[in-house]
């Protein structure tokens, strides 16, 4: 059983840092996209942030420059350091990853369980 076990979230000031974790655990054939999500209050869930297996990445327009993914192939993990945050980067951020279950010849997405993020003074 695959599961997307998530860290890292609390509460910062404006203008401070950040950086969440996400390790996938369990048993699978192989891991492709890993992205993360957030949902703020009273909107829609956005993709923030996408990075691929060879280290491509992909930023939302509101947090690029700011916030930065990266990948630990070896630790099948995900991460996202936030820097400079905003009160209005408030939100439950989501990790998900696009994983191939053993034996199986598609592709599945995964969601963590979710972190919230609060940016207050």
């Amino acid at each position: 059983q695959v599961q997307l076990v998530e860290s890292g979230g609390g509460l910062v000031q404006p203008g401070g840092s950040l950086t969440l974790s996400c390790v996938v655990n369990g048993t699978f054939a192989a891991l492709n996209f890993m992205n993360w999500h957030r949902q703020r209050p009273g909107k829609e869930p956005e993709l923030v942030a996408s990075i691929t297996v060879g280290g491509r990445q992909d930023y939302a327009d509101l947090v690029r420059g700011r916030f930065i993914i990266s990948r630990d192939n070896a630790k099948n993990s995900v991460y996202l350091q936030m820097n400079n945050l905003e009160p209005e980067d408030t939100a439950v951020y989501l990790c998900n990853v696009l994983i191939r279950p053993t034996g199986a010849a598609d592709w599945t997405r995964y969601w963590g369980q979710g972190t919230q993020v609060t940016v207050s003074p």
